[in-house]
């Protein structure tokens, strides 16, 4: 009996919340149509507003602490493994060995210093901050439900005191359904009225503290870093000084379009003598397009050139083909509006569903965003090459990822 007490409250509560939809749902037709009037709140509107301006700033501000720490942590792999190297080189025999690697130690932990530091005031406050924004966020759309609880009640109860046959009953039930429903919505909605705009301001301490709190921590690690940097210069400027006699010095090498030192550069020919006239060759079959040269430009056309009218025709529609040809080479595998391929020069950890997961060394394809409006500053859409190649399914494959993990490479 127990159990089908309970499974009749739970029907009975189901049954409730159903209807109370329905009622909800015919209240929201009826004023969209005009038929019921809304009770409006501007004031309130307002703080919502600011509430979820508040909110988009923050979550882009978490994102990009995010990638800030993704960066110092790659900058820390690549400073540790600079070290390394050093240590590697670093000779037995020389002067200062132990002391080179004293700073390459103070460097790593250092930089895990400034890392943890970061998580610690930066990164777990910010989670801490946007923690209370889910609550609220419900709370708000709960006082948006029970307002229209309270409007459909009130337009209940007037219609029964206006109507020709007059049930008092009905109205009775109907001006108490309409009290409780006023109540629960005015509880919610002093309780909004006042911590929307407390939480509105405290944006501003909060952003002070957080800068703060960055500024500081780079300040320090900057400061103690460039300790490290002037003791390791000593180190090596000592060890230059005793091995003065074998310094490398670095001198500037010739472009390959410089002449060598010591030859002069040919004066060029005088107009008319045979080396003027560039060779011109006629091809009556295209060349492929690797055969074309880099440096290949068409001739005047014959009305301004010399050249018989045939010759020029014939090597422009040569030159002009094996352009084109190249062009359109590879182009048919590659992704929609493909744009250019990035090569991620360091590991990058998705923080969204929405991000890609990049290994040093993945070629990415770029591809523009859908809406233009949606592309954070600093961030690309793309598709990781090797997924493109297997699925050759964007939706599945595509996501943003850091343009500075990143290098262009074609």
């Amino acid at each position: 009996m127990a159990e089908m007490g309970s499974k009749g409250v739970t029907a009975g509560k189901i049954a409730s919340n159903v209807q109370k939809k329905l009622t909800r749902a015919q209240e929201k037709v009826l004023q969209k149509l005009g038929k019921a009037d809304e009770t409006k709140d501007e004031q309130f509107e307002q703080c919502v507003q600011n509430f979820n301006k508040q909110l988009t700033e923050g979550t882009r501000l978490q994102k990009d602490l995010r990638t800030y720490l993704a960066s110092v942590k790659a900058m820390h792999e690549a400073s540790k493994k600079l070290s390394e190297c050093l240590q590697e080189v670093y000779e037995p025999e020389w002067p200062g060995r132990d002391e080179a690697n004293k700073i390459a130690e103070n460097n790593d932990l250092l930089w895990m210093d400034y890392h943890q530091k970061l998580v610690d005031q930066a990164l777990l406050t910010m989670d801490t901050y946007l923690g209370q924004f889910p609550d609220i966020k419900s709370r708000i759309a709960k006082r948006g439900r029970k307002l229209v609880d309270y409007d459909s009640a009130r337009h209940h109860y007037e219609s029964l005191q206006t109507a020709k046959k007059k049930d008092e009953a009905k109205i009775a039930k109907a001006e108490e359904e309409l009290i409780k429903a006023q109540k629960v919505f005015e509880e919610m909605n002093v309780d909004l009225q006042e911590e929307l705009p407390s939480l509105w301001n405290s944006r501003v301490g909060f952003y002070v503290n957080t800068f703060q709190s960055i500024a500081g921590l780079e300040e320090n690690f900057h400061k103690e870093m460039s300790k490290l940097n002037q003791n390791l210069n000593d180190v090596l400027v000592s060890l230059e000084k005793q091995h003065g006699s074998n310094t490398f010095t670095v001198k500037a090498q010739p472009s390959d379009n410089a002449p060598e030192k010591g030859n002069k550069s040919p004066s060029p020919p005088p107009d008319g003598s045979p080396a003027a006239t560039p060779e011109i060759r006629v091809n009556h079959e295209p060349e492929p397009a690797s055969g074309a040269s880099p440096g290949a430009t068409i001739p005047k056309s014959p009305s301004q050139s010399s050249l018989p009218a045939v010759v020029v025709e014939t090597f422009s529609a040569t030159v002009n083909g094996a352009v084109e040809g190249s062009a359109g080479t590879g182009r048919l595998d590659l992704p929609p509006g493909f744009m250019f391929k990035v090569q991620a020069q360091h590991d990058y950890t998705a923080t969204d569903t929405d991000e890609l997961q990049l290994k040093a060394g993945d070629v990415v394809l770029v591809i523009p965003f859908q809406n233009p409006e949606e592309q954070d500053e600093g961030w690309l859409m793309g598709v990781k090459e090797s997924d493109w190649n297997q699925h050759k399914e964007l939706e599945k494959c595509r996501g943003v990822f850091p343009e500075n993990f990143t290098e262009r490479v074609q």
